[in-house]
């Protein structure tokens, strides 16, 4: 991606702004949160992406209007790549930001806009998404959660599992049916649910690590007005697949920062150690720096095509396919399972005892035990690789029950 002068003066101003504001009490924050790690220094975070919001860095390309900053898409790759490179704890906004924001700014109506997009922005609500349940993950169109009119209300009833950050989140986007009898992707709607409801229950899901950021969350007759929909009733999936393709743009880049930073690190422990001399491993971390390039002159390529993005409005991939996303998702999620694969291989017999009781676990056993999720979460491999088959490739559809 070639930068102006303009870009080169914005990612100045970025490095400097982290620079002069990662410091005081937000100082201990550097590093903290992110996959495997969100229950680390929550309200701090939450602060820190409060007074991010505050000095208008959230929200980057969302257009003015709607309390964004109109940023270019080379802006959003720059601020990315450099909020990773300062070692920025993770942002607790992320979802509402990221994936709900640009919906609603492509889809809601002005109301609705009106009401959630300024919370978004200041960080005064925080989102999760209730798309996947037990019996539809991957296959998202299989959703059997349901909701139905009551005079003014919708009434949901049924389950999620895999909801990030539940426990904290003020609302909640959910893929429910509101279609007695429809199938597949026919007759679901897209909702805006507040979370805080007898109706809701909220269990967490404890993971390889130790630490439960994913949730089941059960709807037990939980309300929402029934003007919360986001497009028209029955057209949620169309509106779920504009957010899953805004799920990878620009922050794409800044994450693969940090894999930088976290092959480095390994390159480092293994100059020190024996396996430094090994061949064998020092062919695999060639190849590891091969593929992370692989990956981000891709990403670079896509999003460069995918025009939307500048206006923060979603995207879902070159051609309108969407499989440009789910090339990005199968390289990225297999290169980090990977890289912890091979962290383990690196440390040798030691990466099997943990540091101390009950599971403290130190960051390269951390990152293979999370990523053995990196390949199921948002979209199996298998599913991501039937969407470039069958949309891209044109290929004949695989055989559905």
């Amino acid at each position: 991606m070639l930068l102006s002068a303009q870009d080169e003066e914005f990612r100045h101003r970025v490095r400097q702004w982290l620079a002069e504001n990662l410091t005081g009490r937000f100082a201990a924050l550097r590093g903290a949160g992110g996959p495997g790690r969100e229950h680390e220094a929550h309200a701090e975070r939450l602060a820190w992406n409060r007074h991010l919001a505050a000095a208008g860095w959230t929200c980057l390309g969302w257009p003015a209007e709607h309390g964004g900053r109109g940023a270019t898409l080379a802006q959003q790759v720059i601020f990315h790549e450099e909020y990773a490179r300062s070692e920025a704890p993770a942002r607790v906004g992320y979802l509402g930001e990221e994936l709900l924001g640009p919906t609603l700014i492509a889809f809601g109506t002005a109301a609705q806009q009106r009401r959630f997009l300024p919370a978004i922005a200041a960080v005064r609500e925080l989102w999760c998404q209730g798309f996947s349940e037990p019996g539809a993950g991957s296959d998202l169109a299989a959703v059997a959660t349901t909701a139905t009119l009551e005079g003014d209300q919708w009434v949901i009833t049924g389950q999620k599992v895999w909801t990030s950050l539940a426990h904290v989140a003020d609302w909640c986007f959910v893929l429910a049916r509101t279609l007695p009898g429809s199938r597949r992707g026919a007759g679901l709607s897209y909702l805006l649910v507040p979370m805080r409801q007898p109706g809701i229950t909220v269990r967490p899901i404890r993971q390889l690590t130790g630490t439960s950021e994913f949730n089941e969350v059960f709807f037990d007759g939980a309300r929402t007005d029934r003007d919360l929909v986001v497009g028209a009733a029955g057209d949620g999936w169309r509106i779920a697949r504009a957010t899953l393709a805004v799920e990878r743009g620009a922050a794409t880049l800044g994450q693969q920062v940090m894999f930088r930073r976290e092959l480095d690190a390994l390159v480092e422990v293994a100059r020190r150690s024996a396996a430094g001399t090994d061949p064998l491993l020092r062919d695999k971390l060639a190849r590891a720096w091969i593929g992370l390039e692989v990956m981000r002159a891709h990403a670079v390529a896509t999003m460069a095509s995918a025009g939307a993005l500048d206006s923060g409005a979603p995207d879902s991939g070159v051609g309108g396919t969407g499989a440009e996303a789910s090339v990005m998702k199968l390289l990225w999620s297999r290169w980090h399972q990977g890289l912890g694969e091979l962290a383990m291989e690196v440390l040798g017999a030691s990466s099997m005892v943990a540091r101390g009781a009950p599971y403290d676990l130190d960051d390269w056993q951390r990152l293979y035990l999370f990523g053995r999720a990196d390949t199921i979460y948002g979209g199996s491999d298998e599913i991501q690789r039937n969407i470039i088959a069958e949309r891209a490739l044109g290929l004949p559809r695989m055989a559905r029950p």
